[in-house]
């Protein structure tokens, strides 16, 4: 016997997924935005478009460049958009999660080194892979809140009978 989801969505699973969503889209609009304020960045005048160059770094840790600032923006707005429906703002947490794995691979791959287009360093790095882990996490665990799990122990009710 193949595996079935048994609920239907309920609303809090419908309100965690679409705020978790909304909430990690606001948090890296927050980012972009900040990756661009003297004062929050140290050496903002070594802020660089793109590349391994940059000597700019947020909160004196993360290293930025205008590039990494407007990916921070472009995944706000993706997030924002995906809190507008549950399903959405699932794949946004699972297959954003997912990026962040390729971006952390990435990054240890060439962050800092003559390939790194973006400009990341090893702060980055682990921030990367604690986003890949938190926002799959989120993700897959709204997923399943919402769909009831897969199986189960009433079968019966997946039938539609009473």
């Amino acid at each position: 016997m193949s595996a079935r989801h048994v609920d239907t969505p309920t609303r809090p699973a419908v309100r965690f997924l679409r705020t978790s969503a909304l909430v990690v889209g606001v948090v890296f609009g927050l980012i972009g935005v900040l990756g661009f304020v003297p004062g929050v960045v140290t050496d903002h005048d070594r802020l660089e478009l793109w590349g391994h160059h940059t000597d700019a770094k947020l909160l004196g840790l993360f290293s930025v460049s205008v590039l990494h600032n407007v990916l921070h923006l472009l995944f706000a707005v993706l997030g924002v958009l995906a809190s507008r429906r549950a399903p959405w703002s699932a794949a946004y947490l699972v297959y954003g999660g997912l990026s962040y794995a390729a971006v952390w691979v990435y990054g240890l791959a060439v962050g800092g080194g003559h390939g790194d287009v973006v400009g990341l360093n090893d702060a980055d790095n682990w921030l990367h892979l604690g986003l890949t882990l938190g926002m799959t996490a989120l993700g897959i665990a709204g997923y399943r809140w919402w769909r009831g799990g897969i199986g189960g122990d009433v079968p019966i009710r997946a039938l539609g009978s009473t």
